[in-house]
């Protein structure tokens, strides 16, 4: 008999992430209301024009995929320290999804469609705007970003609702066919699932995003089958006026907060795609990019807004870090003279799983991997291109198949290529 498959630990892992599907490719999608910068914003995060920004609603209809460089220091250190000739950092893969409109849960616009492909993502990068601007419309005529949230989520939660109607459905006619039970026999429903079924429909009626509830482990494992898109880890992007940006300040950031606070928190960061845009334009001359940002630090210092809060820096690499958080993605790292590369996994992967991340033979003939933590490589390496001296240090160990994988973990996997290719 083969030996049991190691299960991830979710032990740590937060609410939403114990929602997700337990994969390494996971992907942020962009929502929010026509023209909130969207597809601006998704352009300024991969570094290049893949979707198209247009002054219309649902000028992105497909979904525009792209793929984000993660912004790591560690990952740097080690390039910069093997000067290999194959150099592979890790990467957020993030979704541009159409504008949803009021309406979108029954279908207007072009809802139906752009919900589903909200549900094919894994986490939401919900973006609201806080700007004023005569020549890009607002499908609402106005700016209110407090309303646009409640748009979206309402939405969201209607969506979710209309799943929910087929739940029970589905759930008796699973206990049916399980126990062998006539069409017209009672069919009993189980303590767990109807204490699930109330907790989730009480949240969605409250315009509640599910992953914020308090669930056991057995109603998650029911949950996680549903399909619900309010299960999804949310980062809130509010997108500001450059003026609004460099003062830090916006009218409307308090009353997102409060709003934010009270459908169950979550990271909110303020930003600007005209800021971005501007800084991203002087890509490749970096001292104009440097004088842009000290540029826009002295002016915000001129309102007597000074001290490290309110020195100017692109809030992009921010963006990238918190979708990866938001997901539980971590990275960890191999490295020789001819590649250094950087592997996704998520958090609580066990070490055969993420042998099987480079490739699945590693993980079906796993023997043990060698790891040094990323720190004690830099502190103790003297500058050669080798673990040599983390090893005279005691500090490279050899784990076995239960060993959790830490964010920064630098390996090699011993693996036997015969049981591997069974």
């Amino acid at each position: 008999m083969p030996p049991k498959k190691a299960q991830k630990d979710t032990s740590e892992l937060p609410l939403s992430a114990k929602f997700a599907r337990c994969k390494n490719t996971l992907s942020m999608g962009f929502v929010g209301l026509p023209n909130v910068g969207k597809s601006t914003i998704t352009n300024l995060l991969c570094g290049a024009n893949h979707a198209e920004a247009a002054n219309y609603p649902f000028c992105t209809i497909d979904p525009n995929e792209v793929q984000c460089i993660v912004p790591d220091q560690k990952f740097k250190y080690l390039v910069d320290t093997w000067k290999s000739p194959s150099i592979i950092p890790a990467a957020l893969k993030v979704v541009d999804i159409a504008g949803l409109i009021k309406g979108a849960s029954e279908g207007a616009g072009l809802g139906n469609a752009f919900l589903s492909h909200i549900a094919a993502v894994d986490g939401i990068f919900h973006l609201v705007r806080a700007f004023e601007s005569d020549e890009i419309i607002h499908v609402d005529d106005s700016i209110d970003p407090v309303r646009d949230l409640d748009t979206i989520q309402s939405e969201l939660c209607l969506k979710d609702q209309s799943v929910m109607e087929n739940v029970v459905n589905m759930e008796k006619e699973r206990v049916r066919k399980d126990k062998g039970l006539s069409r017209a026999a009672d069919v009993p429903l189980s303590e767990t699932f109807q204490s699930a079924f109330d907790k989730v429909n009480k949240l969605l009626a409250a315009q509640t995003p599910v992953q914020t509830g308090s669930f056991t482990e057995g109603e998650i494992e029911l949950i996680r089958d549903w399909g619900l898109i309010t299960t999804k880890p949310q980062v809130y992007v509010v997108n500001m006026t450059k003026k609004s940006f460099i003062r830090k300040g916006s009218k409307w950031l308090p009353k997102i907060k409060e709003w934010v606070d009270s459908h169950g928190g979550g990271t909110i960061i303020p930003m600007s795609a005209a800021f971005e845009q501007e800084y991203a334009d002087l890509a490749g001359d970096a001292a104009a990019q440097k004088a842009f940002l000290d540029e826009c630090t002295a002016e915000a210092a001129k309102l007597g807004l000074k001290g490290p809060g309110f020195v100017c820096k692109s809030v992009i690499p921010r963006m990238i870090r918190a979708g990866r958080d938001a997901l539980c993605l971590q990275s960890f790292y191999t490295m020789g003279p001819k590649e250094v590369r950087a592997w996704t996994i998520q958090r609580g992967t066990l070490a055969p799983q993420a042998a099987g991340v480079i490739h699945t033979d590693f993980e079906k003939g796993f023997i043990k991997a060698e790891v040094c933590n990323f720190e004690d490589f830099k502190k103790l390496h003297g500058g050669e291109k080798s673990v040599a001296k983390v090893k005279e240090a005691g500090k490279y160990k050899q784990e076995g198949k239960s060993y959790v994988m830490q964010d920064g973990d630098i390996c090699v996997f011993m693996h036997n290529v015969a049981k591997g290719k069974k």
